[in-house]
């Protein structure tokens, strides 16, 4: 499994407008072979910023790599530059392999990474 995540300082000002990007775009991520689940989360509020992060479940790092080189991506992000600046700098990227799941049941499993 690889997790793939997006950091964002959110402009204060600016989390409602934030949140209907989120909430009102189409996201194609449904379509692609191995994807898992997407949560999008909002974290604490700092001085400047209100944190979110968008996380994404795949079944493996070639999924998530085919999701980025697809059309479906191309489209669920062609007006990301559109939108009156709401964050502070760029999203920050963080990929993961996942080495050790632990189930609802109570059962551990090394994972092997990929």
């Amino acid at each position: 499994m690889y997790i793939a995540m997006n950091r964002f300082k959110v402009l204060k000002d600016c989390t409602k407008d934030f949140e209907h990007v989120w909430f009102s775009r189409e996201s194609y991520l449904h379509e692609m072979p191995g994807f898992i689940a997407f949560h999008l989360l909002k974290g604490p509020e700092k001085e400047d910023h209100h944190l979110y992060s968008s996380h994404t479940a795949w079944a493996s790092y070639a999924d998530f790599e085919a999701w980025t080189k697809s059309e479906a991506f191309r489209k669920t992000h062609d007006r990301a530059g559109n939108n009156k600046p709401m964050t502070l700098g760029h999203p920050e990227f963080e990929g993961f392999h996942v080495i050790q799941e632990v189930t609802p049941q109570g059962g551990v499993r090394r994972v092997a990474a990929e």
